[in-house]
């Protein structure tokens, strides 16, 4: 690109892992005009989106709020916030972002116990179980909808075996919220992250946190200073609550000016409709891709309906196709991460991406292509 002219990318349809496609109503809410953030207005616009995040997380916790940052850094403000060194820290691991976890895990000074299976499978309950009867963990930490294989992780079994043990659960949500069932208090999840480029179809950037009482109460007690600045939950909550918001940081306005529009957006579609939308066209995306020779990563009932991990044919060059996907239709799908660069795709049906238009346009062009 020429920097010395007028911005202007190629009009994309997004089915990759992230980000969607995002509606006009989200956008246009973004091109408001600034205003500080700690007027008054912005105030209120942060208690809209504390609102309604607890009502997409399912959660009446009171410390739900966003972070400034994607995702990556939801992931640290729960760990960093909750660890100290010498805690002990049992990570499930089954794809990319639970080896991320126990990195961070890891800076903090904790003692990592993996708990690990193949990628492309699920953590069975009993491994945890076993797992927990050697060491004292101060939480557990699981991915519900690991986007490097399209495992979606059964948690509720999970969430009383650590519970059982002693343990908050921890848990990430970057690309199940607000496309598959979430219920964090009914779960008893006391600790939670997400992405908004996802399924809630905002732009990237921010991400959406929660944190139980029994949580909060261990961020209250803890002896050492959290090793993250930015992050820390002890100061970033008097910006989001209180009579008298306390400055942190020049909060993102544009973004959640976006974020307040594409979360009014879920729940005026309703999220028992929204689950529903996204499994139907999980189902026709599935149908059409089998008919052409594909076949899916992760066993039935235990895949994720928005992002897709599928093996190709036999014989087809899983790169040339994707290139040309995007070069000749504009169409983005993703390729596999780590261990699976180069033998998957990662299709995504997210939020905005996920309609029966989307999934029409990808069949068709496979079909035109794949021969």
């Amino acid at each position: 690109m020429d920097y010395t002219k007028e911005l202007n990318t190629s009009k994309r349809v997004l089915m990759g892992p992230g980000p969607s496609d995002v509606h006009p109503r989200v956008l246009k809410a973004m091109s408001t005009p600034l205003i500080g953030h700690l007027d008054p207005e912005f105030l209120e616009i942060m208690d809209d989106i504390k609102v309604m995040t607890q009502k997409t997380f399912q959660t009446e916790n009171q410390l739900t709020f966003v972070v400034s940052a994607p995702g990556s850094a939801g992931m640290e403000t729960c760990l960093v916030n909750l660890l100290e060194p010498g805690d002990e820290a049992v990570i499930c691991i089954h794809g990319v972002f639970g080896n991320r976890m126990a990195d961070i895990a890891e800076r903090c000074g904790a003692k990592v116990v993996k708990v690990e299976v193949p990628w492309g499978e699920h953590i069975e309950p009993q491994q945890l179980k076993d797992a927990l009867e050697n060491c004292n963990p101060k939480l557990v930490a699981i991915v519900h909808a690991e986007t490097s294989t399209g495992v979606l992780q059964p948690l509720e079994e999970i969430s009383k075996i650590a519970k059982d043990a002693g343990a908050l659960l921890v848990v990430d949500a970057v690309t199940s919220y607000c496309g598959t069932e979430l219920k964090v208090d009914e779960w008893g999840i006391d600790a939670i992250y997400s992405g908004t480029q996802k399924c809630l179809s905002a732009p990237p950037g921010l991400s959406p946190v929660s944190f139980s009482k029994k949580a909060v109460e261990v961020l209250e007690n803890r002896k050492t200073k959290v090793q993250s600045w930015f992050l820390d939950l002890t100061m970033v909550k008097n910006y989001w609550s209180g009579a008298k918001r306390a400055y942190h940081h020049t909060g993102p306005v544009s973004a959640m000016f976006a974020l307040r529009e594409a979360l009014r957006l879920v729940l005026e579609e309703g999220l028992g409709n929204r689950f529903k939308r996204h499994h139907e066209n999980h189902l026709l995306l599935k149908n059409g891709l089998e008919e052409l020779g594909f076949s899916f990563l992760v066993k039935e009932g235990f895949r994720l309906p928005m992002l897709n991990s599928v093996l190709l044919p036999e014989g087809i060059d899983e790169a040339a196709i994707r290139g040309t996907l995007l070069n000749k239709y504009n169409i983005e799908v993703g390729g596999g991460l780590g261990a699976l660069a180069g033998k998957i795709w990662r299709i995504g049906l997210m939020g905005e991406s996920s309609d029966v238009n989307h999934v029409n346009m990808l069949l068709s062009a496979l079909k035109a292509e794949i021969k």
